[in-house]
């Protein structure tokens, strides 16, 4: 299925409608079937570390669980798209519900954060998947997502 070793910012861009600074994946190295991979490298320049905590510099978790959904987006819609199955520029992917999110390990400036994505059930636009996240190995945080393709002209109304 995948054409290319991994998928730059500017490829996920192509796909995904997130822009700085709320683009939360830097690189996708797997895209398969069942799931995928990606990742996010954390440096101390992300905006959102001028308050999340002065002295103590922690990634929010929620921000966590968005890049699993922005990275599970991605492999579910580039998936799509090359079977001709979804066009980035009519449909966007919107979260449904999200489930069973631990948070384990905090993630500081200089981590990676390696998302790694399986996707439970597809059917039709509406798809489930399990996502972790890890640094180093260990897993930070964990969660079940849900979500929906939508036509973009359907979500502005």
């Amino acid at each position: 299925m995948a054409d290319k070793k991994f998928y730059d910012v500017v490829d996920i861009m192509k796909v995904l409608p997130h822009r700085f600074p709320i683009l939360l994946v830097d690189r996708v190295t797997e895209v398969r079937e069942d799931g995928g991979k990606g990742y996010k490298n954390v440096t101390i320049n992300e905006d959102f570390f001028n308050g999340h905590f002065p002295g103590a510099p922690v990634m929010p978790g929620v921000l966590q669980v968005e890049g699993m959904a922005q990275c599970a987006g991605y492999i579910v819609m580039k998936s799509l798209t090359d079977k001709g199955e979804f066009n980035p520029d009519e449909n966007v992917i919107f979260f449904m519900k999200i489930d069973g999110v631990k948070f384990r390990k905090p993630v500081r400036p200089g981590d990676r954060l390696d998302y790694e994505i399986t996707i439970t059930k597809m059917r039709g636009k509406i798809g489930v998947f399990q996502g972790y996240c890890r640094v180093d190995g260990e897993v930070s945080c964990e969660a079940e997502m849900t979500a929906m393709i939508v036509n973009k002209n359907d979500a502005n109304q």
